[in-house]
């Protein structure tokens, strides 16, 4: 456990610390531990805090964005024809 300073009051923050050469040797039991218990662990070097090994996050899923209004929309006429008739084009005259 570690205890920080905040201005007028102290906090406990619930993490353990670990040097980093004892994390190279058990990185893949402390990576389960954190797994299971969700507690994070803070990776010293020298005394400093080098990284925090965190639980994961819950996985997003991303909504398809490529035929989402699927049901949700009608084609009534051709969508490859022109919007006007060529003779209506100022621009080919």
């Amino acid at each position: 456990m570690m205890l920080t300073n905040n201005l007028d009051h102290f906090t406990i923050d619930i993490m353990d610390a670990m040097p980093i050469s004892q994390f190279k040797a058990r990185c893949l039991s402390v990576m389960d531990r954190v797994r299971r218990t969700g507690i994070p662990v803070r990776v010293t070097r020298y005394g400093r805090p080098v990284a925090d090994v965190v639980p994961a996050s819950a996985p997003v899923h991303a909504t398809r964005s490529l035929g989402f209004l699927r049901d949700h929309t009608v084609v009534i006429d051709d969508i490859i024809a022109p919007a006007a008739a060529t003779g209506d084009w100022n621009a080919l005259e």
